[in-house]
């Protein structure tokens, strides 16, 4: 991790005020990563600005778009390590079912429930793939974006065309697809996942498995500003002190090299962070509202996020990445300084500098450094964006306000554990430590039926922390080596419901804190007895935690709502999804823009070759 140490020293701060910088991006995540190689690799002299110690930002399981292997990340070190089966639900009857590439498996497995959805399960996955190789275009490419403000004939022509092109792509494709297919589609995008779902299986755990794909990272209706501080719970000494000594990543993640979006958020730590050492500071403003379920309509386009992508040429195909997500952004910023891209740590920028005549200027950081380029693009949330970084008085009242009412509502908490074995699940009647099958892939724990999730989603719409919570539970050590000593397991918890302010409690309390991760280990314990004693240390990050470390407005692992009216041409405002904002040379390439949230580096690439159009044009 040193290479990335390269903070804000008198020589760097020297360097970025004396040169005029091409490009600026500001945030080291991977979208700004991806799009600052994409302009250094075109000769551009880019420089990147991050707030933190390190590159990353937040890292989500999802997956790398066919562009990124113009980066060679392989070269640079990414390894992805596929994951088979990818999906284990425990019953606590008794049952369980196991999901996965395999196709005689999932026949099997399915069987023990229903004969009728196992027959019917291939034909389910067929159609869904049938509509992510229609979807899969509009995600990776630019939208037909209307040009905004002054412009040349020229250009108004170029643009018609290029909407043209767009549209009649998207007809053939259509007209390919067949209208039944096409009816098919459209109500799978309009309907909740439970009316899809209920229309093609009838086993109850089947459909929940498949249901917590639609809910990832929706959420429950939050309103609230609080601040305050928490202390990190300390880990036992000498297991801390064997962490350090690995020097990796204390994360986990599941990620495939796709194209979808939704997807559930795998966070980068280092094992010191268990030592509590360190406390911090909570802020939050004022969020929009709203409500996530299997009910909620439009939640059925998620599950297209069940087929979507693939890994090394097997679509489907879930990996985890050797060494943590870290090593997806720390590949694609070597792919970056490889190509001329200087990486700053410890760089906060603090406002952006505005030209009278409405054109960005460069920034200037925390500590007064002032940074000039002509060219800027922000991988922070749309409203960090225009709300705290360009200066007040200088958008129209009537943007900002659309910026404001933006979605960032989130009732998601991650929760790292180091522990001493692997969990014991009474459902598959074994007592040895080994890895098995059911250790492989994502655990689902507290979903047996879609009233399940229902449930702990109105626990939240009613502010509290869900009674019995929605957990995915991923253990990547189990495939790398490389996470924990020998014997022990990291393993990574994506938790549902949590509030951003809870109703009765806070977030800032730790004895709250430690109430809600007990009720988590208990809800474990009912499946795999005994799990919670041999927990070691954890690491917790709750709503307000995520905005607060990693920049996430609301705690929102997607930058915004992902809901169709959030996506396409209405993301992240409508008229504003091609990547350029009001003001001249100021370009959003993060997950808030166009396609979306998730680990895939399509706004970032995408925002890059807007860029480079603009530039090479005039």
């Amino acid at each position: 991790m040193s290479m990335w140490r390269r903070n804000l020293s008198s020589s760097t701060r020297a360097l970025l005020k004396e040169k005029k910088w091409d490009a600026l991006v500001i945030g080291g995540g991977h979208n700004g990563l991806t799009a600052a190689a994409y302009l250094a690799r075109s000769g551009l002299s880019v420089a990147v600005l991050e707030r933190r110690h390190l590159i990353g930002g937040a890292a989500v399981t999802e997956e790398l778009i066919p562009g990124f292997k113009e980066l060679e990340l392989g070269r640079h070190g990414l390894k992805l390590l596929k994951r088979s089966p990818s999906s284990f639900t425990p019953c606590l009857d008794g049952r369980y079912l196991l999901l996965g590439p395999d196709k005689v498996l999932n026949h099997s497995e399915i069987s023990k429930f229903s004969k009728r959805d196992a027959d019917a399960y291939p034909r389910y996955e067929d159609q869904l793939e049938k509509f992510c190789e229609f979807i899969d275009p509009l995600l990776d490419l630019p939208t037909p974006e209307t040009l905004q403000g002054v412009s040349s004939l020229r250009a108004r022509m170029k643009n018609n065309l290029q909407k043209s092109e767009f549209w009649a792509r998207c007809l053939r494709q259509a007209i390919s697809l067949g209208q039944k297919d096409m009816v098919d589609l459209m109500d799978l995008l309009l309907s909740p996942a439970s009316k899809v779902l209920n229309n093609w299986f009838e086993s109850d755990v089947l459909k929940a498995t498949l249901a917590t794909d639609a809910v990832i990272g929706i959420t429950e209706r939050t309103l609230n500003q609080v601040d305050g501080h928490h202390q990190r719970r300390m880990a036992m000494k000498e297991f801390n002190d064997m962490l350090k000594s690995v020097g990796q990543g204390f994360e986990g993640c599941a990620v495939r090299a796709s194209r979808n979006l939704l997807i559930t958020i795998r966070l980068t730590y280092t094992f010191e962070k268990l030592s509590g050492k360190e406390e911090y500071r909570l802020c939050h403003r004022d969020v929009a509202e709203d409500k996530g379920s299997v009910n909620s309509t439009g939640s059925g386009y998620v599950l297209l996020h069940h087929v979507m992508g693939e890994t090394d040429g097997d679509r489907g195909i879930w990996s985890y990445v050797e060494g943590g997500m870290g090593s997806v952004s720390l590949a694609i910023g070597k792919a970056a300084m490889e190509a001329g891209t200087h990486i700053v740590t410890d760089a906060e920028v603090s406002t952006l500098m505005i030209k009278d005549c409405g054109a960005v200027d460069g920034v200037i950081l925390a500590d007064g450094t002032k940074v000039h380029s002509k060219v800027i693009l922000s991988n922070a949330t749309p409203y960090k964006t225009f709300m705290e970084l360009v200066p007040e008085n200088v958008l129209h009242g009537d943007f900002l306000r659309a910026v404001k009412n933006l979605d960032y509502s989130s009732g998601t908490t991650k929760i790292n554990l180091a522990v001493e074995s692997l969990p014991q699940f009474r459902c598959c009647n074994l007592s040895h430590p080994d890895a098995g099958p059911q250790h492989v892939g994502t655990i689902h724990i507290g979903s047996e039926s879609m009233e399940d999730i229902e449930l702990a989603c109105q626990d939240a719409v009613n502010g509290s922390p869900s009674r019995r919570p929605i957990i995915e539970m991923t253990i990547p050590s189990v495939l790398d080596k490389t996470l924990s000593p020998s014997g022990k397991h990291v393993i990574n918890l994506f938790i549902q419901y949590t509030p951003y302010k809870p109703s009765e409690g806070s977030w800032k309390d730790p004895a709250y804190r430690e109430f809600f991760v007990q009720r988590c280990l208990a809800l474990i314990d009912e499946y795999a007895p005994g799990f919670s004693s041999s927990v070691i240390g954890y690491d917790m990050l709750t709503p307000p935690d995520l905005e607060r470390e990693i920049g996430l407005t609301g705690g929102n692992i997607f930058h915004g709502a992902m809901g169709l009216h959030s996506l396409f041409l209405m993301r992240p405002l409508k008229g504003w999804s091609n990547y350029r904002t009001p003001l001249r040379g100021l370009y959003l390439c993060g997950s808030g823009a166009h396609p979306g949230g998730g680990v895939m580096g399509a706004p970032g690439r995408n925002a890059a070759h807007e860029v480079l159009k603009d530039i090479f044009s005039l």
